[in-house]
């Protein structure tokens, strides 16, 4: 029975660094963070929201990559893999999927805002409007 736990047990570590392996990761940081890790020479910032709620308002130097746009996978891809990405949006919602979906694609330095663009403007980020 032991052995058979011991075994177990090697599967299931097997199996686990596998997935870890397979992707980059996402670091989920609050806005005073994000707004220190993105003001980092070389950092992209990433807007994920709509082009209509961008232009309305969005953080100064930010780039928008709408991830609910069927162009979103394709533009994605055509980013440069080893840079460090900021992403945000409104809420929180869209920023986790676009994130998430961009480590499963390969991205290994991709900060994740918990919370959204309102959190940003009230921790004191510079907005732009186009």
């Amino acid at each position: 029975m032991k052995k058979f736990l011991a075994l177990l047990a090697m599967l299931g570590a097997l199996v686990l660094t596998g997935c870890g392996a397979s992707g980059g990761t996402v670091t989920s940081v609050d806005p005073a963070a994000f707004l220190t890790t993105s003001a980092q020479s070389g950092v992209v910032t990433v807007d994920v929201r709509t082009p209509s709620e961008y232009a309305a308002g969005h953080v100064a130097g930010a780039v928008n990559v709408d991830v609910e746009a069927t162009t979103f996978d394709s533009q994605t891809s055509a980013l440069d893999k080893s840079v460090t990405y900021a992403v945000y949006c409104h809420s929180g919602r869209r920023s986790a999927l676009a994130t998430d979906a961009m480590a499963k694609a390969g991205f290994t330095h991709v900060y994740n805002l918990t919370g959204g663009f309102p959190d940003l403007v009230n921790a004191g980020a510079k907005v732009a409007t186009s």
